[in-house]
């Protein structure tokens, strides 16, 4: 009998033939494109062109939201939206620690200083207590981060954010679908923030909406985009603002895109809740689900985060563990380290013009998160969305997959290749 051996060291992968393909593309796909290149109208110009328009209204609509505009991508929405509310020089915006590099840039792309703070052990979303710890006369507003499919405290964020008068900018790009005591991701702050990246849950490639409440502020983003124009015809009222418009070919890929995400949604949300139960059934040592918050009453997520424990995996971290994973067929990565480990992060580099501030606030080297650094460098591993498109198997499969890889990489990971730098 051949002893049971991980794929990553030549063994029989779990799932050899892996997990479905992202993007979801048929011909409405192809279609649409191709109607926008007969049409010969493939800009952005004027703002919203008439598929932008469609999506953004549709989308708008499936968030809870007024309105919706579309934008090149989803960390200039960020910046768009910080601008549309005049948060600039000398201000502060709450950020958390463990999220993508686009969220404090797009702060300092503002000209507003990022104030980061650690996030809860449980959700790995902002810590609402290190929020209120950290306001400071010169605080405008709050970008909590709705990371994987964890939703950040929003009641408690909102309650703080209405005592001290600041806005919150919902950084939602992995939260398309998501809701909050019925209330949809986006459609609770001020602003909310999506990504339609490439591998994002409804993707053109490329692009962002934010969505909002408030029709002045959507007035205001709407002209930051065009390059100031004016969207207020008869008052000619001109902004400072820049080309951050998407263009139509990319507008009816997110229209196309769109009529098929509500059944992905509901796929992936039937298959979590069997992945959770085979996971607590399974038992396997070093493994821990993250907290699901009973207010989060919409569960969808770009992926889906789980927290080993190193010490369970004979010491070898969540890098490792990710790469033996995607050797048995199972799509999983580490995704984000904290801000202050990630070589991403290179504020020093942007020139913030804050000398009095810059050096004690945003030096890298003296920034310390414990539950971010951890989760980053040791627990966090992300299963790929498409992992909950395979039925009742697939997940089965992917729970399968985390046992064996616990049960051998103690003996044998230290003989594995060295995984290659991140990029």
């Amino acid at each position: 009998m051949v002893a049971e051996q991980l794929a990553i060291l030549g063994g029989e992968p779990v799932r050899p033939g892996g997990y479905p393909a992202w993007p979801e593309v048929d011909q409405t796909d192809v279609d649409g494109v191709v109607a926008v290149v007969r049409s010969g109208r493939w800009g952005g110009h004027p703002v919203p062109g008439p598929l932008a328009a469609e999506f953004c209204e549709r989308f708008a609509a499936l968030q809870g939201a007024r309105h919706g505009v579309l934008l090149m991508n989803g960390t200039v929405t960020m910046e768009v939206a910080l601008r549309a509310l005049d948060i600039g020089w000398h201000d502060e915006v709450i950020v958390p620690a463990l999220t993508f590099a686009a969220t404090p840039y797009a702060v300092i792309a503002a000209g507003a200083l990022p104030v980061i703070v650690d996030v809860l052990p449980g959700t790995w979303a902002i810590d609402p207590d290190a929020v209120e710890a950290a306001i400071t006369p010169r605080t405008r507003g709050i970008i909590p981060v709705h990371l994987g499919q964890s939703m950040a405290d929003m009641d408690r964020l909102m309650a703080i954010a209405g005592r001290h008068g600041l806005a919150v900018i919902e950084d939602s790009a992995h939260s398309h679908g998501k809701a909050w005591n019925g209330h949809g991701a986006g459609s609770i702050g001020t602003f909310g923030s999506f990504s339609h990246q490439s591998s994002k849950i409804l993707t053109a490639g490329e692009g962002g909406t934010l969505i909002t409440n408030d029709d002045r502020l959507a007035e205001r983003v709407s002209s930051i985009i065009d390059c100031g124009r004016p969207k207020d015809a008869e008052e000619r009222n001109y902004t400072f603002g820049g080309n951050y418009r998407l263009g139509e070919l990319h507008a009816a890929l997110l229209v196309s895109q769109l009529a098929k995400f509500e059944r992905q949604v509901e796929e992936r949300a039937a298959n979590v809740e069997t992945f959770e139960r085979l996971v607590v059934e399974a038992g396997t040592p070093g493994v821990r689900l993250l907290d699901v918050d009973p207010r989060n009453t919409r569960r969808s997520f770009w992926k889906y985060m789980i927290a080993i424990d190193p010490d369970a995996f004979g010491g070898a971290d969540n890098t490792t563990v990710c790469a033996a994973l995607e050797a048995e067929g199972v799509g999983a990565d580490v995704a984000y380290p904290s801000l202050s480990r990630d070589p991403l992060f290179q504020p020093s580099l942007s020139r913030l013009p804050v000398p009095t501030q810059f050096p004690e606030r945003l030096d890298v080297a003296e920034m310390e998160f414990p539950v971010a650094d951890r989760a980053g460098a040791k627990e966090s591993v992300y299963l790929h969305e498409n992992v909950f498109r395979a039925g009742s198997e697939g997940v089965a499969d992917a729970v399968e997959a985390i046992a064996k890889v616990q049960r051998l990489l103690p003996d044998t990971w230290r003989s594995l290749p060295k995984p290659r730098p991140r990029e």
